[in-house]
């Protein structure tokens, strides 16, 4: 499918209306976020002194299909300060960074942020606990040198934000302290990060996974192992990405809500509406742990 635009403003006093060209002169600094969920970090620490917009955000679209319209490119032409995942999974933009020079655009990847190869072969860094501290502690730095009188108020917003992380992170432990040896499986890699730290072992070999995120059919070989893990009773949850659906992962879902196995949606981008980032990632560890201590799916949040 083709991915639709949805510039949305996430923070600034005044940017309701107008879009980026209106706000280019209004003093405010214009920020994007390739996907919503660096954008709102963005927002987060820019508060009311950037105008954001989030280029990947429909929660029914996939990323990984999506097509850059003339829209983006004058936005990405316009900005000041733009954050990116990297690994190849928004490297459309680095094209229409070329095509608009601009000497005195700062962008921020969080690939480069965690000294991650390029052949890194899982690019959903935001499920790492370790990607969105990186992030936010750049784009203080970074806003602060477009903007040195509102140096204090980013630092500041930073401080929230790290504040804010905590129950994620301590959700995160708990878990990890109290649930030893449990398994999960997975059609994609999306939460695979968020699984690891938790101390999850995913038992979906990572080809089928890569197989699902590259839109390449797996083998039958793959596909009966990954059934089977759950006629067997093997895992104890079933993380499926719900922006990603086609009759053969539909098939997977079905398999595992036939047998039992709890089933937790993921994400690729923020589900809307009425979340954050650290809101939306402790939802996502809330549904994991649902899964495992009560046997309950959380099909979407």
């Amino acid at each position: 499918m083709t991915g639709a635009l949805a510039a949305v403003v996430l923070a600034g006093s005044g940017c309701s209306t107008g879009g980026p060209v209106a706000a280019a002169g209004s003093g405010l600094i214009e920020a994007v976020g390739a996907e919503s969920q660096y954008a709102n970090v963005l927002s987060q620490i820019g508060g009311r002194y950037v105008y954001v917009s989030a280029l990947l955000s429909n929660p029914n679209t996939d990323p990984h299909s999506f097509e850059a319209s003339p829209q983006v490119a004058q936005e990405i032409g316009l900005a000041r300060l733009v954050v990116q995942n990297g690994v190849g999974y928004d490297s459309w933009i680095n094209t229409i960074e070329s095509a608009a020079p601009n000497p005195g655009r700062k962008v921020i990847v969080a690939q480069q942020l965690l000294g991650l190869p390029d052949s890194t072969p899982n690019p959903h860094l935001w499920y790492d606990p370790k990607t969105m501290p990186a992030v936010a502690n750049r784009i203080t730095a970074d806003l602060a040198d477009i903007q040195p009188a509102h140096r204090a108020y980013f630092e500041a917003n930073l401080r929230k934000f790290d504040a804010s992380m905590k129950p994620w992170l301590d959700a995160i432990a708990r878990f990890k302290a109290a649930h030893r040896g449990v398994t999960a499986a997975t059609t994609e890699p999306v939460a695979d990060y968020l699984l690891t730290a938790m101390g999850i072992d995913n038992l979906t070999p990572f080809r089928f996974q890569a197989d699902i995120m590259n839109g390449v059919d797996p083998s039958p070989e793959d596909i009966a192992f990954v059934n089977g893990l759950f006629r067997q009773h093997k895992v104890r949850l079933f993380a499926y990405n719900q922006q990603v659906v086609d009759s053969l992962t539909e098939s997977i879902r079905q398999n595992a809500i036939r047998v039992g196995v709890p089933v937790v949606g993921v994400y690729e981008t923020m589900p809307a509406p009425g979340y954050d980032y650290q809101s939306w990632m402790l939802a996502e560890v809330t549904a994991i742990e649902k899964a495992v201590t009560s046997k309950m799916s959380t099909q979407r949040l």
